[in-house]
């Protein structure tokens, strides 16, 4: 009779283990990383959802061969309302898309921006990607709402200035500036930008997927 009282004790004491190492297990498992990367958490696909957003760039919007270049020019166009396939037939013009690109007269970077426009734009580092377009796509944006979306009025005064522009009462009658204005027009294709916010501008370029 005393051994059957000690066997089952026995048995109790070890079912006692075995619900505790469950609880154990149940509670740390989310800590284990194999059980991380099967099952992840709701923060983890909000994060992955985020980043397949972050890199979608329409199909038709030109290529830089730089992948990083490519959503640097995206996201400057979205920011500040300008279309980036004028923005990259800026780019690819003015500095075929090298960012340590320097001109004779002192342009510098991927979209050749002259000190007084850096300045004018909170552009410290001209030969930073992201700080030169994000600074020329707001130069951009300005000049299309003073020339009221005429892109070839906006691209001479970004080549030869504002003032050039308002003198000759249209595009300077300067040789490099005219081939400028019109290797542009043509890689873009349009010769009107609509001036509109950058919410609006996603709508209007086509900017988001067809999903949302």
């Amino acid at each position: 009779m005393q051994i059957t009282r000690r066997a089952t004790h026995f048995r109790s004491f070890k079912a006692s283990l075995l619900t505790f190492f469950a609880l154990f297990i149940g509670v740390n498992i989310t800590d284990i990383p194999f059980f991380k990367a099967v099952a992840p958490t709701v923060s983890a696909q909000s994060a992955l959802a985020s980043t397949i957003n972050q890199l979608f760039i329409p199909a038709d919007i030109p290529t830089s061969g730089d992948r990083e270049i490519d959503e640097i020019i995206f996201r400057a166009g979205e920011q500040f309302g300008v279309d980036p396939r004028l923005l990259h037939a800026v780019t690819l013009q003015e500095s075929r898309y090298k960012a340590d690109a320097e001109s004779g007269a002192g342009a510098q970077g991927l979209m050749q921006l002259m000190p007084a426009a850096a300045k004018r734009f909170d552009c410290a580092d001209r030969k930073d990607p992201k700080q030169n377009v994000a600074a020329g796509a707001r130069y951009l944006r300005l000049l299309l709402k003073r020339f009221e979306g005429n892109v070839t009025l906006a691209l001479a005064a970004y080549n030869a200035g504002e003032g050039n522009v308002d003198k000759y009462a249209g595009v300077p009658p300067f040789p490099e500036t005219q081939k400028y204005v019109k290797v542009i027009v043509a890689g873009y294709g349009k010769s009107h930008h609509p001036v509109v916010t950058p919410e609006e501008a996603r709508i209007a370029f086509n900017l988001t997927p067809a999903a949302e």
